[in-house]
């Protein structure tokens, strides 16, 4: 596999803005002061916009030298970074960007660490401020004494500079030390250095009334306890939780060297920041003592060399991604670039738990849902309105960042793609709804090299969709290596979707080597269970038990149910009961994956108010994770053969699917109601006497159709989901099983009632010739040549006297959506608030939707080769008013036909399952 290869000392950089071209070379000495432009202002100007318009506003830039006037822009941020471009022009500076030779970049760090010991410094709002005015603080010799690491760490031109002049640097960040030191060395007349302990100190004092104002500005703080963790370099040994005790008048570093063993600040080295870019969550580690630097090195031409010798901690260096020697303390401490007090933030053995699992991709979402026990990496994308955690994109940087990758490369290109036959379009316009965007991802080393392509060839209607979904696909394959680390090579071939996947071996265990020297090395059991044991195991539950009475209001796909939970870990028979986790609100989308499975089919069963307790098999490595920090007995308890999981849900509320929510916040009643309303009035009207509702989900028109009298004797309900027929069952047994006045009951004439399990692409001679079928929004929810089967297979078999279809009118989403109706394929800007609207199609489960054309083509073809007649019509929205019904319906009804022709087709063919049979003789 080819690898991308970049030039020595090259970095991936963005063109800088024209604000930060200026503020490069002005700081805060360039002003701009923004105002709107009112409209007698604008007259002003030769423009003329109506108030109810959008706002213009105006930018003035002041610099030292002159001051500059924008023209008037939508956008603020606009206003400005175009006086920034004008002041550019006028001064004449060169905004090409010229990566320094490192001859540059060593002259430049000696400019910059005596810039950072000059009194003017200080001044500044710096994390570097807040450490060297505690270390003014330090008592004797070590008094204004700053560790280099701390140098090195927290300031990030000096980094920059570094990987200019090697590049190495990214791959080993303790070189910055080296070049620190050298350089510190150049400026011996103005700084004292000490290469054994690692300390720079300004030779002149600096000036009182500095001094003064650092004492008072400093910490504010009494004495203070951070609870932190240390990680023994040995991987026989737990990791344990401590506490730092900071005093106020001390320097912090010097406490933890302490609880290292450690002389004094100078010995400790701080890592790079675990997790997120803004933590001040690191990793302190003492220095080798067989540390050196090696003297007789050339800086230009990257020969410097540092030599560790020490134990090697694994679990350190594989949560901060870069080499760890000796016992770590994990902690977050220090000064931020906001204060000069001192931040910080306690640090449990769960969260260590947790960093650690936000090491493979999804466990990024399962933190940002706050839910372990509970959540799962959704398999699907569907909208950023939809989507309930981390976007796919963000997860994928954030991963990249922590195994300290390249920012990952993602290319999304056009795809234009042939429209099937039932939705061919002639005119041009029309013609541009077929174009469709795929994305191509790369992952690449810091050096540039490349680990992983995806690019699979699923298309979308939206490039962000197709950046998002490939981004996805390459997670969930992250994350299947990440669960089992150890497995050959040839299987980790097989298990990328190869050519959508594609993995340069060598590079990628080079830089994932640290994960199998983590399978490999003896690690405890509770850790190696917990890093390397699926984290989602296929477990059943058992002793389920719903209590509370039946709303009626009831999840379905693509809503969003909202459940508090706890769970417990119970050892049978001797009454232990120990909980692990409570949520008190946690909401998730059905259909997607979102949660472990068997909770999702146990919300599934009940309705809002209702509360459900189960029990499932042996706990999986999700328990640790949870039990991390809590009671001893917990650990010993997971060894037990007899403990299990205790699950208690309450179903606090449902959110309609966002179709269903869309619909009813314009219809009253909602267009639902109004779809089965109108099938049942057509079929009051046929004088029908038996009926299939092909695709009847939940019931709804079944259910309906009990309310009115009517003709029907037989009705029969067919669909392919058996959770949406046992709430069907549910309903309809409720409704006839139970009633002690059925001779005055609207549906006294109704002698059966049965619900079929199949799929109504296929036929089954028992529904043969019914009077009437209806088929209410699920063709969209079929692929579309799928769509076309069924309308084949309905008119040429099944054969009905009557068919009523309906399905979305995808022109009339303007409305829906409250926005210019996105051409299926039309590139959205990247601005939030496109990203915040609604989906392409009404429901994400939506294969398509068509136009009123589009539908009449279908299905006029459909009436012609079957000898059916057919009438359109609709609900929401009127025929003759733009852009027409909002569900559009179209009625088939069947030419008059020989009882020969009718008969010759009952052949017996029995597909479908009967899930529940209910019949007047039996009530």
């Amino acid at each position: 596999m080819e690898s991308k290869e970049l030039p020595a000392g090259s970095t991936n950089k963005k063109t800088l803005t024209p604000k930060a071209v200026i503020f490069q070379k002005y700081g805060s000495n360039a002003c701009y002061k923004v105002e709107e432009v009112r409209e007698s202002d604008q007259s002003e100007i030769g423009l003329i916009v109506p108030q109810k318009g959008p706002c213009l506003y105006r930018c003035t830039l002041q610099l030292p030298e002159l001051s500059v006037v924008s023209e008037p822009s939508k956008k603020k941020k606009d206003a400005e970074q175009s006086a920034a471009e004008m002041a550019i022009e006028k001064l004449g500076i060169n905004t090409r960007m010229i990566d320094p030779t490192p001859q540059e970049a060593w002259e430049s760090l000696v400019a910059r660490i005596s810039h950072l010991f000059s009194d003017k410094f200080l001044s500044c709002l710096h994390p570097l401020s807040g450490h060297i005015g505690a270390a003014l603080q330090r008592k004797g010799d070590l008094c204004g004494s700053i560790p280099v690491s701390v140098i090195a760490v927290y300031d990030p031109k000096i980094c920059n500079l570094c990987k200019f002049i090697n590049p190495a640097v990214e791959s080993y960040p303790f070189l910055v030390i080296l070049y620190i030191m050298r350089a510190s060395m150049k400026l011996s007349e103005y700084l004292a250095t000490s290469e054994r302990c690692l300390w720079i100190r300004k030779q002149s004092p600096y000036p009182q009334e500095i001094i003064e104002s650092l004492m008072t500005e400093g910490i504010s703080l009494e004495d203070i306890q951070v609870a932190a963790i240390r990680i023994p370099s040995s991987v026989e040994k737990y990791v344990e939780a401590i506490n730092l005790h900071i005093s106020s008048k001390d320097y912090y570093l010097d406490m933890i060297a302490n609880e290292l063993g450690l002389e004094d600040a100078s010995s400790v080295l701080i890592s790079r920041n675990v997790g997120k870019a803004s933590s001040e969550t690191r990793l302190f580690f003492a220095t080798p003592k067989s540390y050196h630097l090696d003297s007789s090195s050339d800086l230009l031409n990257g020969k410097e060399s540092l030599h560790y010798e020490g134990s090697l901690n694994v679990r350190a260096s594989y949560l901060s991604g870069q080499d760890i020697f000796g016992d770590a303390i994990l902690a977050s401490v220090g000064y931020t670039w906001k204060s000069k007090d001192l931040f910080f933030e306690d640090i449990t053995v769960r969260s260590y738990y947790r960093m650690l699992l936000s090491k493979t991709p999804g466990g990024i979402y399962k933190l940002s849902r706050e839910a372990i026990l509970a959540a799962e990496l959704p398999l699907t994308f569907t909208t950023k309105a939809n989507w309930r955690g981390s976007l796919p994109r963000d997860m994928l940087c954030m991963f990249c960042r922590q195994h300290c990758l390249s920012e990952p490369v993602f290319s999304p290109s056009k795809a234009l793609s042939e429209p099937s036959e039932c939705v061919k379009v002639e005119s041009t316009a029309n013609a541009k709804q077929s174009e469709e965007f795929k994305c191509e991802v790369k992952l690449l080393s810091k050096c540039g090299d490349l680990i992983i392509k995806c690019s699979p060839e699923d298309c979308s209607k939206k490039q962000n969709d197709a950046i998002q979904k490939t981004c996805l696909k390459l997670i969930l394959w992250l994350n299947e290596y990440f669960k089992n680390i150890n497995f050959p090579f040839e299987k980790l071939y097989q298990t990328a979707d190869s050519p959508d996947i594609q993995i340069d071996p060598k590079i990628f265990f080079k830089e994932f080597a640290i994960c199998q020297s983590l399978q490999i090395t003896q690690l405890s059991p509770i850790e190696l269970h917990e890093l390397l044991e699926p984290f989602c195991m296929d477990v059943s539950y058992t002793m389920l038990k719903i209590e509370g009475p039946d709303s009626g209001v009831c999840p379905s796909n693509g809503s969003i149910p909202c459940i508090s939970y706890s769970v417990s870990l119970v050892v049978e028979g001797d009454n232990i009961k120990e909980v692990l986790e409570v949520c008190d609100e946690f909401e998730f989308e059905i259909g997607v994956k979102a949660v472990i499975s068997y909770i999702e089919e146990v919300v599934m069963q009940m309705s809002a108010g209702q509360s459900a307790c189960f029990t499932t098999n042996l706990p999986s490595s999700q328990l640790i994770l949870a039990s991390a920090g809590g009671p001893f007995r917990i650990r010993s308890l997971l060894s037990s053969k007899s403990c299990c999981l205790e699950y208690e849900i309450n179903l606090t509320k449902v959110t309609e699917p966002l179709e269903e929510r869309m619909e009813q916040a314009l219809f009253s009643p909602p267009l639902s109601k109004q779809r089965v309303e109108f099938a049942v009035q057509h079929i009051k009207e046929s004088c029908a006497a038996t009926l299939v509702d092909f695709g009847c989900g939940s019931g709804s028109l079944l259910d309906a159709l009990l309310n009115y009298p009517s003709s029907l004797n037989t009705i029969v309900g067919v669909d392919i989901s058996q959770k949406g027929l046992t709430r069907a069952a549910k309903v309809l047994h409720s409704k006839l099983g139970t009633r002690s006045d059925a001779a005055n009951a609207p549906w006294k004439g109704i002698t059966s009632v049965i619900l079929y399990e199949g799929s109504i692409t296929d036929f089954d001679s028992r529904l043969h010739g019914f009077d009437i079928g209806t088929c209410l929004e699920v063709i969209e929810h079929m692929e579309e040549d799928q769509a076309s089967v069924f309308g084949n297979a309905v008119l040429s078999y099944f054969r009905p006297r009557i068919l009523i279809v309906s399905t979305p009118n995808f022109e009339y989403n303007v409305v829906l959506q409250r926005s210019n109706p996105t051409s299926q394929g039309q590139e959205e800007e990247s601005d939030e608030k496109t990203q915040l609207q609604s989906c392409k199609f009404r429901n994400y489960d939506h294969k398509f939707e068509w136009t009123r054309e589009q539908f009449n083509r279908w299905a006029s073809d459909l009436a012609a080769r079957h000898n059916y007649s057919v009438e359109f019509s609709g609900v929401g929205g009127a025929a003759d008013i733009e852009p027409g019904f909002a569900s559009q319906i179209a009625v088939f009804k069947r030419e008059a036909m020989a009882d020969e022709d009718l008969q010759k087709d009952t052949d017996s063919e029995h597909h479908y399952r009967v899930v529940w049979d209910w019949s007047s003789s039996s009530r």
